[in-house]
């Protein structure tokens, strides 16, 4: 491991988890081993812009609802990904739902405090033979920077001497005062697959409100897409990088009625958006090819 300054404590621990809670200036970032999930994000006493699930559970080998979950080396559902992505798995067992990496165990790879931002580096250590059902030697880093912004950069390199295709999400959950009164700026006169309407291929006319269950593909994104929040007067403002894809969602009240770890009213205070790599936007890794799965995350007055 490359040298650094002192390391963060690690004895903080959210139920059955270890966590690293890193502090750069005033701003504060809590972040799960496991998964190597950030579950929060706040500046000094402005309202959080990455949201903590109050009802999250945090158990070895359990999903976090929360935070920025690393959904990866697939996306959702296995069978709905593209031939290619399915192709990697070679397993009779059933495949869990966005990947293999979100309950495993991270590693502190590097760690630099020294100057005007935090840089932090996470890996997932490599298995022989490669993830269970999935043999593939790809090594992942989740690169995160610290300074006026948040920055997660997830990094896949393909070290094995045979192309892998993979699907991927930095399936982010934002902090908003209350959904129904937020609008997100950057989709107008996209196309997007509406998932809750047979997968249908819909054109999105003006800003995204909501009023109703979501969870919508947007294709050929913007670089930044923005969430307008006006009872908290403040915009956040996400730009990304090596990505074409973004998952938008909001789960609403029946469905939420349905989760046992978030709150009855728990979809009120949260909206997804999905940094991604979906659909037609899949990667494809040649032998010794590397790709960055990135964004940047702002929140200002509006």
């Amino acid at each position: 491991m490359p040298s650094h300054t002192s390391l963060p404590s690690t004895s903080l621990k959210l139920g059955e988890l270890d966590c690293w809670h890193f502090i750069h200036g005033h701003a504060q970032l809590l972040i799960a081993k496991q998964g190597a999930q950030v579950l929060s994000y706040q500046v000094g006493k402005d309202k959080p812009v990455i949201w903590l699930n109050e009802k999250a559970q945090y158990t070895h080998g359990k999903g976090i609802r929360t935070g920025v979950p690393i959904c990866w080396p697939w996306f959702g559902n296995l069978a709905l990904n593209p031939p290619s992505v399915q192709a990697m798995r070679v397993s009779a067992e059933p495949a869990t739902a966005h990947g293999l990496v979100r309950t495993r165990e991270w590693k502190l790879h590097d760690y630099d405090d020294a100057g005007e931002a935090l840089h932090i580096a996470l890996r997932l250590p490599q298995v022989k033979g490669g993830l269970p059902g999935w043999p593939h030697d790809v090594t992942l880093t989740l690169h995160i920077r610290l300074d006026t912004q948040l920055h997660l950069n997830l990094v896949s390199h393909n070290r094995s001497d045979t192309a892998v295709s993979i699907s991927q999400a930095l399936h982010s959950y934002f902090a908003v005062s209350d959904v129904r009164q937020v609008h997100v700026e950057g989709v107008e006169g996209l196309t997007y697959i509406e998932t809750l309407d047979d997968w249908k291929r819909v054109k999105q006319s003006g800003d995204l409100t909501f009023s109703g269950e979501t969870d919508r593909i947007y294709l050929d994104t913007p670089d930044t897409l923005s969430i307008v929040d006006p009872e908290w007067e403040r915009r956040i403002t996400l730009k990304s990088c090596g990505s074409r894809s973004a998952v938008i969602w909001n789960p609403w009240i029946d469905k939420t009625a349905r989760f046992n770890d978030m709150a009855a009213d728990g979809w009120q205070r949260m909206l997804c958006i999905e940094t991604a790599n979906v659909m037609d936007d899949v990667i494809t890794l040649e032998p010794g090819a590397s790709h960055t799965l990135g964004v940047s995350i702002s929140a200002n007055a509006l």
